[in-house]
């Protein structure tokens, strides 16, 4: 079963509603029935559309999802702060205006934690900051070996992504589940794992941001492909949600993005590619999210970063591999490759593209960015309704994930 229709509901509900004239849910564009006279001029009455005596079945309308019916009485500023998901490094407080005032989506726990008790206190802090009605989505970078964020008493240690890989999907399996089983241990909802990228096996450690780290399950896209579905769906079966990252794929370059401001290009990877396989197979397996990369494919759209890309995100993510669910940004906030882009336009640009959020490892930026998105919104019906669609996505998540 593809999980990620079931989260494209929410939202396609939601657009609906923000541009349909208000009227009976129960008979959308209908007269009500109302009787009009026969061809015949007796008196009499034609049957109504979906009237029992002409055989057919009444129509009917599904009530609205709790997604819905929440995003329906969000403020602009509470919609808006739905799509700045904020990273907390390990030992610092959540500011408390993350919540309070900019309603932020929820928040990605950065660095080492090295306790059981430290990622409690976060969790807690979160929970009693964000209205109890709009909950935050909490995320966390776990995907074994170098990266791994939750470490010590907070959570069992797991083999880097290249030894899984090399050992095959059963040990993916393994791993995965132990990783959300301690993730839902700690409260958390969101996995921001697994790498779906497949290393360019002429590149191996020369692939910084993946294969040098050993962060990569391989360099064969079928074996790539096979370890991205084992651990999606271990994740989903604790009830994680799977970021599948960093599409199209940072396999093929050399640069870290978190670490270049250098334009970082990937000239090889098209629509057609068969390292895209790893993504198609991990959406197929019910992912949840997708990251995008902030790398420059030519052959995708020249000079646009993926994250910024309608043709990486409409087109390619959305159109070819057909994945409804909600697509984020990798760090907007203190990563290199978008240090030339204003703070506002990195939230902007993405959601004219097509995406849904925007993650920020620096906290001081989440006003900036969310009065952006407010201000975005603002500019017409054609931003407005894009800005609630996207909304509608996270809250759809957040249902699909128990929260709401």
């Amino acid at each position: 079963m593809r999980r990620r229709h079931l989260l494209a509901l929410a939202p396609a509900a939601a657009l609906a509603a923000c541009t349909a004239p208000e009227e009976d849910p129960a008979s959308p564009g209908s007269d009500g029935g109302g009787a009009s006279p026969s061809d015949g001029g007796d008196g009499g009455t034609a049957p109504s559309d979906g009237d029992p005596s002409d055989g057919e079945e009444p129509t009917t309308t599904a009530p609205p999802s709790a997604a819905e019916q929440l995003l329906e009485g969000l403020s602009p500023r509470e919609i808006a702060g739905q799509l700045v998901l904020v990273g907390i490094a390990a030992g610092s407080e959540i500011p408390p205006a993350t919540f309070e005032e900019h309603h932020a989506g929820g928040i990605f726990l950065l660095q080492v934690w090295e306790s059981a008790e430290q990622v409690d206190a976060v969790v807690d802090s979160a929970l009693a900051l964000a209205r109890p009605e709009l909950p935050p989505l909490l995320a966390v970078d776990q995907e074994g070996g170098q990266v791994r964020m939750l470490r010590g008493d907070a959570a069992r240690e797991t083999a880097s992504t290249e030894t899984l890989g090399a050992e095959g999907p059963r040990a993916v399996a393994d791993a995965y589940t132990s990783i959300g089983e301690d993730l839902s241990a700690r409260g958390l909802h969101v996995a921001l794992s697994p790498v779906a990228d497949v290393v360019d096996p002429e590149l191996g450690d020369a692939n910084e941001p993946v294969g040098g780290l050993d962060r990569g399950f391989g360099t064969d896209p079928a074996q790539v492909a096979d370890c991205v579905t084992a651990a999606v769906e271990a994740l989903s079966d604790q009830g994680i949600g799977a970021t599948l990252k960093h599409f199209p794929g940072l396999g093929r370059v050399e640069q870290n993005t978190d670490f270049s401001a250098e334009g970082i290009e990937d000239a090889t990877t098209g629509p057609e590619d068969p390292f895209l396989e790893s993504f198609r197979a991990g959406i197929d397996a019910g992912a949840q999210l997708v990251m995008m990369s902030s790398a420059i494919y030519p052959r995708i759209e020249p000079d646009v970063p993926a994250m910024f890309s309608a043709a990486a995100i409409q087109d390619l993510l959305r159109g070819g591999l057909d994945f409804e669910g909600l697509v984020v940004t990798d760090d907007i906030g203190a990563a290199q490759a978008v240090a030339d882009v204003p703070v506002a336009e990195r939230a902007t640009r993405l959601l004219e593209a097509g995406g849904d959020a925007v993650l920020t490892a620096d906290p001081s930026l989440t006003g900036e960015l969310v009065d952006a998105i407010e201000e975005w919104a603002g500019r017409g019906e054609e931003q407005e309704q894009r800005v609630r669609e996207s909304a509608g996505r996270m809250l759809a998540l957040k249902e699909a994930l128990g929260l709401l």
